[in-house]
């Protein structure tokens, strides 16, 4: 079974030698088996904590496949995921595929991925699917979509059921497909970077060096600063990061955040003191001189 690590070391590989979009998920995904299934999980690292994080989804296996939440070791130690690996669900599974990619399916579940027609550029039933392109298999109804994965473009497809499997050929239980807007219509290349994909559960330096990032742009850490710690703070200021460069609001930093948190402009704030002016003049200075002043703030 492959580490997180090893994956996000082979992704970035694929990247800087130029690989297809296509081409990084046929290998990546089933390089990912034997990760585990858990229920609400969007790629996280597998861990107790963030296990019984989930426990309110009340899915069985949370507790039960976790040899510390289920008592039968203090520890992680001996555990065939503690490696680190990520965890996941169905959707979960296909979601953070395709953002190795840079592409971004919106919806919190398989119906409402399906049903967010910006989510693809062609849709139909399995019969109809190009059996030579990486398309999103789903099982279900034309009203509801039960179940989803991956295929490969090549007869095997990829899904996050009991763990992350790989199926070749692939099963006669799917009966839709869908293409990812931005996988064969052109789109941005797959960004590059040296840095590794970060997600909540994360930890280490180059959390801490993504923190300091989003400090440096405006974005509030408080109480926990650049602690090397991707919690759900730090996942707000992603989001939110996300969201004012118009960027996938995924709360994840990828390559293409990456690549804006170190080309975009550092905020530098200064403090000043207007004494004996009434306060209504004071704002109508700042408001006369906020150009020149956002000029001063941008400079070193």
């Amino acid at each position: 079974m492959n580490s997180a690590d090893t994956i996000s070391t082979r992704v970035e590989a694929m990247i800087q030698a130029g690989k297809s979009k296509p081409e990084i998920i046929r290998e990546i995904g089933p390089a990912c088996s034997g990760w585990p299934y858990v229920f609400g999980a969007w790629g996280e690292i597998c861990t107790p904590k963030g296990r019984n994080n989930r426990k309110r989804q009340d899915h069985p296996t949370i507790v039960s496949a976790c040899q510390v939440l289920n008592g039968s070791r203090s520890s992680c130690d001996g555990c065939k995921w503690n490696l680190p690996v990520r965890m996941f669900d169905c959707r979960g599974f296909t979601h953070w595929l395709l953002g190795l990619v840079g592409i971004t399916i919106d919806g919190g579940g398989c119906t409402s991925q399906w049903n967010t027609k910006g989510n693809w550029t062609e849709q139909g039933t399995i019969s109809n699917m190009p059996r030579d392109k990486v398309c999103c298999v789903f099982t279900g109804t034309d009203s509801k979509k039960e179940h989803t994965g991956m295929y490969l473009g090549d007869g095997s497809t990829v899904e996050c059921s009991s763990g992350v499997q790989y199926f070749s050929p692939m099963k006669n239980k799917w009966k839709y497909y869908a293409i990812p807007k931005g996988l064969y219509d052109g789109g941005d290349p797959v960004p590059t970077t040296d840095k590794p994909t970060l997600r909540k559960g994360d930890a280490g330096p180059y959390v801490t060096l993504a923190q300091t990032e989003l400090i440096n742009r405006g974005y509030d850490l408080s109480p926990y600063g650049a602690d090397g710690k991707f919690g759900n703070k730090t996942k707000e200021a992603v989001i939110a990061f996300q969201r004012d460069w118009d960027l996938a609001q995924d709360g994840v930093i990828g390559p293409k955040t990456w690549a804006y948190l170190e080309s975009t402009p550092v905020i530098r704030t200064y403090t000043v003191h207007i004494p004996h002016v009434p306060e209504a003049q004071a704002d109508i200075m700042i408001t006369q001189n906020t150009g020149a002043w956002k000029t001063l703030e941008g400079a070193d």
